[in-house]
C-alpha cells in the first residue's frame, strides 16, 4: 500500500548555488520518513532562467517560442539533477526526472502551455523503491513530443498538480521569505506575515503582481482544495497557509497591498462609436496572443471615443502594433502608449461586507497627490493604475491607511 506523499517545491534562490542545493537536501532528508514519501520539485538554479532569456534575445529580438522552451527547459533539468546528486551524497536514494519522464502531457501552447494530464505510473514505481522523487518544473510534453515550458512561476504549477495526481497530504511551497506578507516587505518593513489566507485572497494577489506564486497554481489549488504551505527555505519558521475559507467571524476588509510595475497602457484615439466595434479590437488584439487587463472606454459626445487598456509591458509591442492596424482598419485615430505605468491594488474577502473601502481607497491617494489614471474592481480587489515612479509610495500609504501592520485591522 502507498504512503501518504508530501510535494515540496523549492524556488531558484533556494538553490542558487550549490551550498543551497546541499542545504535543502537535508531539508527533503528531514521530511522523508518511513511514514510517508517525498516528491520534490525545483526550479532553476538561482537567475539562471533570466540569463538564458537574456543569451536568447541578444542572438534575436524575436526568438522562436518553440526554441525558447527548448532553451529554458534546461534550467531545472539541471537544478534536479544536482539536487538528486546531493540527497545520494546523504545517503539515500533519489532520482531525478524532467517533466516529459515524469509523463506531464500538455497542449501545444509554447511559452505558456497548460497541463492536459500526468501519468502517476513513474513516479509511483520510484516512490514503492524507497526513492525521493526529484522533478524538473516548469515544463512538460505534448503529444508530438515536443517540449513545453507552463510560463514564468510555471515549478508551482508543476508542484501543485503533482500533488493533486499523487494524492498529496500537502504540497509546501519553499521560497526565500517566510510567508506571505501584507505587502512586499522590501517595500514596506512594517509588513506583517499572515497565518493564514484564502486561495480567492491569494488568487488576486498573485494575479494582481505578488510574486511568491504563480496565480495559475492557486487556480488548480483552489479547484481541487489542495492545502499549500508557504514557507522559508533558509528557517523552520511555521510560514502561511493558503486555505478554502477564514474561520474568523468577522473577515477584515483588507488583507494585503500588491504592486504590479511590469504594465503598460495603450491608447487607441478617436475609435468610432458604433456597436461591435470593442469586440472587433479586443478579438483582434486576442489573435495576437497579448492578454488585455483593465479597459477603459470614455464617454462619447462626437460619435467617437478613446479606449485605453493595458498589457503586461512584455506584450507592450506587439500589443502597439496590433492596436496600429486595428486602428487603420476602423478608421480610428492615432495610438497611444505610457510604458511606465504600474497597477496598485488592495485585496480583501471581507471587502464585500464592507463600506466604504474604494472610497478610503482614493482618498488616502489624493491626499499624496497621486493621480489615478484607471480603476478595475472585483468581488474582493480594487485596483488603481498609476505612474510607476510613485507606485511603492501609494503601496506605503495604503498598507498605512488601512492598518495592516496590526492583527485587527480598521482605516485609519
Amino acid at each position: 500500500m502507498s504512503k501518504p506523499v508530501i510535494v515540496q517545491k523549492f524556488g531558484g534562490s533556494s538553490v542558487a548555488n550549490i551550498e543551497r542545493i546541499k542545504a535543502v537536501a537535508k531539508r527533503v532528508l528531514e521530511t522523508k520518513t518511513p511514514k510517508n514519501d517525498v516528491v520534490v520539485v525545483v526550479s532553476a538554479l538561482g537567475d539562471t532562467t533570466d540569463e538564458l532569456e537574456a543569451m536568447a534575445y541578444q542572438i534575436s529580438k524575436n526568438p522562436s517560442e518553440r526554441e525558447m522552451d527548448m532553451l529554458m527547459s534546461t534550467g531545472e533539468q539541471i537544478s534536479c539533477s544536482l539536487l538528486a546528486m546531493a540527497i545520494k551524497a546523504l545517503g539515500h536514494d533519489a532520482i531525478s526526472l524532467t517533466g516529459a519522464q515524469v509523463g506531464i502531457r500538455t497542449d501545444q501552447s509554447h511559452t505558456k502551455a497548460r497541463i492536459e494530464r500526468i501519468s502517476e505510473k513513474r513516479m509511483r514505481k520510484a516512490l514503492l523503491e524507497n526513492k525521493i522523487v526529484i522533478v524538473a518544473g516548469y515544463q512538460g510534453i505534448t503529444h508530438d513530443n515536443e517540449i513545453t515550458t507552463l510560463g514564468r512561476g510555471g515549478s508551482d504549477l508543476t508542484a501543485v498538480a503533482l500533488a493533486l495526481t499523487l494524492k498529496a497530504k500537502v504540497c509546501e511551497i519553499f521560497t526565500d521569505v517566510k510567508g506571505i506578507y501584507t505587502t512586499d516587505p522590501r517595500i514596506v518593513k512594517e509588513a506583517r506575515k499572515l497565518k493564514t489566507i484564502t486561495f480567492s485572497e491569494m488568487l488576486e494577489m498573485a494575479s494582481l503582481g505578488a510574486q511568491v506564486m504563480q496565480a495559475r497554481s492557486i487556480e488548480v489549488a483552489k479547484r481541487f482544495n489542495i492545502p499549500i504551505h508557504v514557507r522559508s527555505s533558509f528557517s523552520k519558521e511555521e510560514g502561511t497557509m493558503i486555505v478554502k475559507s477564514n474561520e474568523k467571524l468577522e473577515e477584515t476588509s483588507v488583507r494585503g497591498v500588491t504592486c504590479n510595475k511590469k504594465e503598460s497602457k495603450v491608447t487607441i484615439c478617436s475609435v468610432p462609436d458604433r456597436p461591435g466595434v470593442a469586440a472587433q479590437i479586443f478579438n483582434d488584439i486576442s489573435k495576437a496572443s497579448v492578454s488585455v487587463d483593465t479597459i477603459v472606454q470614455n464617454v462619447s459626445h462626437t460619435r467617437h471615443t478613446d479606449i485605453s487598456f493595458t498589457v503586461a509591458r512584455s506584450d507592450l509591442s506587439k500589443a502597439i502594433k496590433a492596436a496600429e492596424t486595428i486602428a487603420k482598419k476602423i478608421k480610428a485615430g492615432q495610438v497611444l502608449y505610457d510604458r511606465d505605468v504600474a497597477r496598485v491594488s488592495i485585496i480583501g474577502s471581507g471587502m464585500r461586507s464592507h463600506l466604504g473601502i474604494a472610497a478610503t481607497m482614493f482618498k488616502a491617494l489624493a491626499e499624496k497627490k497621486i493621480n489615478i489614471e484607471m480603476i478595475s474592481t472585483s468581488e474582493i480587489s480594487i485596483s488603481c493604475i498609476i505612474k510607476e515612479q510613485v507606485a511603492e509610495q501609494a503601496v506605503r500609504v495604503l498598507h498605512k491607511k488601512f492598518n495592516l501592520d496590526k492583527v485587527n485591522q480598521q482605516p485609519r
